[in-house]
Parts: structure tokens; C-alpha cells; sequence
């Protein structure tokens, strides 16, 4: 029977017996898993107001309010679910989310604590402890984190990949470079690792290898702005001012009405001594302003001198 099928059937059974609270408990978790989460929350409420001491309904009501975005109930099912059954891993995995999604890392690494001493082996735990402390900036914590996650689980893509990035930032750039090459034997199309792999080649000097890479990146995620901006300038260092231009407008395409495209185009067209569009660029990356990773101020003194020393 399929799932559409069960939930009318279910609906009919409660239309003839709204008390039938086995075939309740079912239609609320069917329409949780069909994705109708407006539904099944009047349906969680109904049964968390009959049954105030089960903790499998808050759970479930925990995971309805996540879906519907409203953390702050989430966070107070779950906690209920804990209160009703202190040995419950799962609600604790999932309120360290809701105060991971919160920013409020310092709860949610304690939640995942409560999670390792219920299981010592749940590498999700150790990623996600890892991923509260990368996020606090704390990346030697952080590392030992995810080194025990794939140290449990050797395919977690993420935290092969959160390594390499830390190792990218701490320079030992041969170390990230087999970290992401490893999420790519993993996952082939994780555009990120393609990229990161690029930055690695610019950085060294391998052009080539820089090319292609960005070439995968891009053809796998055209809305990668970083790896136009990279392209571009590898490009542009190599002479290949044309293609650059190609690439960025390109880069519009899929990513229309961003500042710091039309910023790295003015700079561009700069190179080739084309004033007019030079110009107008820049003044499309103030108006963008607010996708500028760079202050606004600066581009409009970058602007002011330029007119300064041409006219």
C-alpha cells in the first residue's frame, strides 16, 4: 500500500473513531514523513495532550516544530522527551541541532556529550562536537573531533572535509590536498573539494591543474562565485584578459546582481585600459553593495582615485 493510500485510510478509521489513538499515533508520524508538518503537529498536540508523559510524542512534536522552523518549541519538546526518558540519545542529538542551529554551541556540545555517554562509539556525536568548536574558531579542538569521527566512520565525507580545511588554513597544504581528495573518492561530484583542491594549485603555482579543477567546480556548481573570482584571476595571470571577461560574464549569468562580480570585473576590464567599463562595473559593485565582501567605501575610493589620476 502506498503511503498516500495509508493516510486516507487512516484519516477514515479517525473519522469513525477519533479515540483510536494507535491509528492517531500512525497518520501523525505518516504525514511527519510525508512532509506535511502543519498536519501532523495538530495531530503530535492532540496526542501530547492525552498522553503528557510519553516521551515519543515530544520527541516526534521536537522534530514537527524543527521542520517548521520554530526552534525555540523544538528546544522545549525535546527537553520534555528528556525529562519523560533521561537515556534518550536521539532527543539529545537533535536538541544539540536545534542549539547548534541557534548558535548557542556551548549547549549543544553538551547535548552531544549526553549523547557519547549513552554511546561511546556515535560518530555523528564526535562530528558534530567537532563542527560547535569549528564554528567557536577553536580548530585544534575541532580536528581531534573529526579525526575521531572518520577514526569510527572512514566515509563521512564532511568530516574528512572539515579536516582539509582546517589543514589548508594551518598551511600544511599536502595534508588538506589528500583530504580532499579523499571526499572526492568518496563523493565525485562535491564541488566544494574540487575547489578547495584549485586553491591549493593557484597557491603552488600548478595553473593547469588550477584550470581543470575550477572547470569541475564550476560545471558542477555554476553559482560558485569564489570559483568565477579564482578562474578569473587565474586567467587574468595568465594573460587570458578575454576569457576572463568570458568567465565573469559568465558568472553573471548564473549569479545575476553580485557585488563582488561586477568589483572583480572592473578590475578586469582595468587591465585591458577600458575606462568606460571600468567605470561602469564599479559602480554596479557599489550598488550591489550589499553582496561586497570588501567594504563599499573602499570601492568608492579605489572609484575616486581612478577618476582623480585619469582626469
Amino acid at each position: 500500500m502506498s503511503k498516500t493510500a495509508r493516510l486516507e485510510e487512516l484519516q477514515n478509521i479517525l473519522k469513525k473513531d477519533k479515540t483510536n489513538f494507535q491509528a492517531r499515533r500512525e497518520f501523525a508520524v505518516l504525514l511527519l514523513n510525508c512532509n506535511y508538518p502543519e498536519d501532523a503537529l495538530k495531530q503530535f498536540l492532540y496526542l501530547a495532550d492525552v498522553f503528557k508523559d510519553d516521551s515519543s510524542i515530544f520527541y516526534n512534536l521536537g522534530i514537527t516544530y524543527e521542520k517548521l522552523k520554530d526552534l525555540n518549541k523544538a528546544e522545549n519538546a525535546y527537553i520534555k522527551s528528556i525529562k519523560l526518558s533521561p537515556n534518550q540519545a536521539d532527543a539529545y542529538y537533535n536538541l544539540g541541532l536545534v542549539y547548534t542551529d541557534m548558535k548557542n554551541y556551548d549547549k549543544a556540545i553538551e547535548c552531544f556529550e549526553k549523547v557519547l555517554e549513552i554511546d561511546n562509539d556515535d560518530s555523528n556525536a564526535y562530528f558534530s562536537i567537532g563542527l560547535c568548536y569549528f564554528k567557536k574558531s577553536n580548530y585544534d579542538i575541532a580536528i581531534d573531533y573529526f579525526q575521531k569521527t572518520v577514526d569510527l566512520n572512514d566515509e563521512d565525507i564532511y568530516a574528512h572535509f572539515y579536516i582539509g580545511n582546517i589543514l589548508k588554513d594551518i598551511g600544511d597544504l599536502q595534508g588538506a590536498r589528500e583530504k580532499f581528495n579523499k571526499v572526492l573518492e568518496l563523493s565525485p561530484d562535491y564541488s566544494w573539494a574540487y575547489f578547495n583542491i584549485a586553491s591549493i594549485d593557484y597557491e603552488e603555482g600548478n595553473l593547469d591543474d588550477a584550470y581543470y579543477n575550477l572547470e569541475q567546480t564550476i560545471k558542477l556548481n555554476p553559482k560558485d562565485i569564489d570559483a568565477y573570482i579564482l578562474f578569473a584571476k587565474l586567467l587574468s595571470k595568465n594573460g587570458n584578459i578575454d576569457y576572463a571577461v568570458n568567465i565573469m560574464n559568465k558568472a553573471m549569468e548564473d549569479n545575476p546582481n553580485n557585488g563582488d562580480l561586477y568589483y572583480v570585473l572592473a578590475k578586469i576590464y582595468k587591465l585591458k585600459n577600458n575606462s568606460k567599463q571600468f567605470v561602469q562595473n564599479m559602480n554596479l559593485a557599489l550598488k550591489n553593495h550589499s553582496t561586497l565582501s570588501i567594504a563599499p567605501k573602499q570601492v568608492k575610493s579605489e572609484l575616486d582615485g581612478y577618476w582623480s589620476k585619469n582626469n
